[in-house]
C-alpha cells in the first residue's frame, strides 16, 4: 500500500490533527524534521496540487511513535534505527506491537472487515523474510486489516 494511504487511514482511525501526527513522529525521533505542513501535503489526495509522496522515513517513526505513545519507551532497550524501507508486513506488525493484539484479536479484525484469515496465513505474514513460509502482505490484506481495526477502535 502506499504510505499516504496508511497514514490517512491510521490518522481516521485515531481521530489525529496534523499538529499531533507530527507530535507522534517527534516521539519515536526528537530530532527529525517533520512540520504539520509537510504532514498536511502528506494527507491530500493524490490528485491535488501541493500532495507529496510520504517517505518510509516519515511513517516509519510514525508507526514507532505510535507504539511508543500506547505502550511506552522501554528504555532498558537499546533504540532501534527505523527502517529504511516500510512493506506492508511491517505496518502490519508495528499496528499489532501498539494495538496489543494477540492472534484471536488479528484474525477478529480480519473477520470484520469480511477478509477471513487462516492462523497459518496470519502466522506466515509475521515470519522473517528468509523463513520458508514468509508470506508478503498484500495490500488487499493491509486495507481490510486498517478497515476492521478502524471498525474496533472507532465504532
Amino acid at each position: 500500500m502506499i504510505n499516504n494511504d496508511v497514514l490517512r487511514s491510521i490518522r481516521y482511525m485515531l481521530d489525529l490533527s496534523d499538529a499531533m501526527v507530527v507530535d507522534t513522529i517527534l516521539l519515536a525521533d526528537p530530532g527529525f524534521a517533520v512540520d504539520p505542513a509537510q504532514v498536511h501535503d502528506f494527507l491530500r489526495k493524490d490528485d491535488e496540487p501541493l500532495f507529496e509522496t510520504c517517505p518510509d522515513a516519515v511513517l516509519a517513526r510514525f508507526l514507532d511513535g505510535l507504539i511508543y505513545h500506547y505502550r511506552g519507551r522501554d528504555e532498558s532497550q537499546p533504540q532501534r534505527p527505523p527502517e529504511k524501507r516500510v512493506t506492508n508486513n511491517i505496518v502490519l506488525k508495528k499496528l499489532r506491537v501498539a494495538f496489543e493484539l494477540k492472534d484471536v484479536d488479528m484474525h477478529a479484525i480480519f473477520e470484520a472487515a469480511g477478509f477471513p484469515m487462516s492462523k497459518p496465513e496470519l502466522s506466515a505474514l509475521f515470519r522473517q523474510p528468509d523463513h520458508k513460509n514468509y508470506r508478503e502482505c498484500g495490500d488487499q490484506a493491509l486495507r481490510n486489516f486498517l478497515k476492521g481495526l478502524t471498525q474496533r477502535v472507532r465504532p
